[in-house]
């Protein structure tokens, strides 16, 4: 019965902050899109980790913050469009380590019909506060058999 207490008690700082931190994860994600539109290779740089990696919907996997910075200002200039991304759930691993998922939308690239995707970003806990560490671009696919 002690254990269950003592486990009750460690547990209760991670709940009560964690509404804060999916506020936090989600503004992250906001902050991400909005980078994106202006396009601010700065600022998209100061939302990820130094390790951080994206695959995206095409397959090319950028490793690194650097190429990360690279690929998303050059497929930001080249697709055009107006990105939104829906986060639909924040999960949480663990105290420092969270997952976004949510539906992502490009719109008006160059004529086109909007892309829609969904993605999930994973957020880590740093010193300096929420950042990305990893996003995965999924286009969804027929069903197989169709």
């Amino acid at each position: 019965m002690r254990t269950l207490i003592l486990a009750a008690v460690s547990l209760l700082p991670l709940l009560a902050q964690k509404p804060a931190d999916e506020t936090a994860v989600r503004d992250l994600v906001a902050r991400y899109v909005d980078a994106r539109d202006h396009p601010d290779a700065k600022a998209i740089e100061a939302l990820f980790t130094p390790d951080a990696d994206q695959l995206v919907s095409s397959g090319e996997w950028r490793k690194g913050r650097e190429a990360v910075v690279r690929g998303t200002m050059a497929s930001s200039e080249a697709s055009g469009g107006k990105r939104t991304i829906t986060v639909e759930t924040v999960r949480f691993l663990d105290a420092s380590t969270a997952i976004a998922d949510g539906r992502y939308e490009i719109a008006g690239t160059n004529g086109a019909a909007a892309r829609r995707m969904w993605t999930s970003i994973i957020c880590a806990r740093t010193s300096a506060g929420w950042r990305i560490a990893a996003i995965r671009n999924m286009l969804p696919a027929a069903p197989a058999g169709r």
